[in-house]
């Protein structure tokens, strides 16, 4: 139960932890302290639905149709080792990723905008249908609910740090060196999942 809930935890992180337009925006919204909760609960409970969703889904699939856990597994196994590569070859070349200048916004264009770069991104879809279903799915009937409560605590734990804790990191977060250290251990966790995806 633990094994299976902190792996969970940990896939879940190194999946969101990632500079991308969503958490920019959390991001963003975090350092300009407009309408902060609203958007971090946008964020968190989109991907909770989206956990409990592929960890469904593709359980009740596979119950049916063994092989398809095996198609789904080799994509996840081609699109981890993707991810990772693509992590570490930005990483040599780093980015700093600064708050935009910001108006301010109302809590209906807030929303609006979260919801889009949430439920739009296809990456969302991959990372918490795809992957984390099917990484769950190797941790057995029971285990794989566990895996999928680590994840979604994963996500509401990043989210709320991103978006609260943005006013204290935001001169961290402003040097390309610390993106490129993150962007570094991204990619080694990600090629370590899809190596034992493959293996598996």
């Amino acid at each position: 139960m633990l094994d299976s809930t902190a792996a969970g935890l940990l896939t879940g992180l190194s999946l969101i932890v990632a500079i991308g337009a969503q958490n920019a925006y959390v991001l963003r919204q975090g350092l300009a302290r407009e309408h902060v909760g609203l958007v971090v609960a946008i964020c968190a409970l989109s991907d909770v639905v989206l956990i409990a969703a592929g960890v469904g889904g593709i359980g009740r699939i596979v119950e049916h149709a063994p092989w398809v856990l095996d198609v789904v597994r080799w994509l996840g196994v081609a699109f981890l080792g993707w991810y990772g590569v693509s992590s570490l070859l930005r990483a040599r070349t780093p980015e700093s990723l600064r708050a935009a200048e910001t108006t301010t916004a109302s809590r209906r264009g807030v929303a609006v905008r979260a919801v889009a770069l949430t439920w739009l991104n296809p990456h969302v879809y991959l990372d918490t249908v795809l992957l984390l279903g099917t990484i769950a799915n190797h941790e057995g009937s029971t285990g794989r609910w566990w895996f999928a409560a680590g994840a979604a605590t994963a996500s509401i734990l990043w989210f709320c740090g991103l978006g609260f804790g943005a006013r204290f990191a935001s001169p961290v977060l402003a040097r390309p060196r610390a993106w490129q250290v993150l962007d570094v251990l991204i990619g080694v966790v990600m090629l370590l999942i899809a190596l034992q995806l493959a293996l598996g």
